[in-house]
């Protein structure tokens, strides 16, 4: 259902999708981590990454008629960022369904992007994917910006790149290693927004 809804908006909109990298995606549950540039993101993945996979989502998103009810029926996961602890409590949650199989598609940035550049990945994500000892599978959304300037109100049609990278393992990182695995994974995000 999401496919079809994220594929009917961008045509609606004018936006082709380019995905790339397919030969990547593993045969088991993964986290898909990719930056975060504008409202389109979402519908982007949605519509063009050819996995079943869970969002991470914030809570607030819950109150809007429509999507907030459908990302609750379809089981995607709310983390109220303003409460520490129960943010903390929502991850070992999502952890434990990534460990039963459930992959997930992270925006590890936090929150939008207001230029194109790549910002510093949070290490929330990097300790899930350790802690369920799945592979983290980097993903490049390119030319956002070039379809979203300033917002929604500004998009104009055009082609977005979805670059999807070789999975980076975890299983061999404690806890003490997030960071820089998230630095790891940025860099690969980066270089791919770059070459595009």
């Amino acid at each position: 259902m999401a496919r079809g809804w994220a594929a009917i908006i961008l045509i609606m909109l004018g936006v082709r999708i380019e995905v790339t990298g397919r030969e990547h995606l593993p045969s088991g549950p993964a986290v898909y981590a990719a930056n975060h540039g504008s409202a389109l993101d979402i519908p982007i993945l949605f519509g063009c990454l050819p996995v079943s996979f869970r969002i991470v989502y914030k809570k607030s998103l819950s109150a809007i008629p429509f999507l907030g009810w459908y990302l609750f029926l379809a089981g995607h996961i709310a983390v109220d960022r303003g409460n520490a602890f129960r943010a903390k409590r929502t991850l070992a949650d999502a952890a434990e369904r990534v460990r039963g199989g459930t992959s997930l598609a992270v925006f590890p940035e936090g929150t939008r992007s207001p230029d194109a550049r790549v910002r510093l990945f949070k290490r929330g994500t990097f300790l899930l994917a350790i802690s369920s000892g799945v592979p983290i599978v980097p993903v490049s959304l390119v030319g956002v910006k070039r379809v979203v300037p300033r917002g929604i109100r500004t998009l104009r049609p055009g082609t977005v790149g979805v670059r999807i990278h070789a999975p980076v393992a975890t299983s061999d990182r404690s806890p003490d290693q997030a960071e820089a695995l998230a630095e790891q994974v940025r860099g690969i995000v980066v270089a791919g927004c770059e070459a595009g």
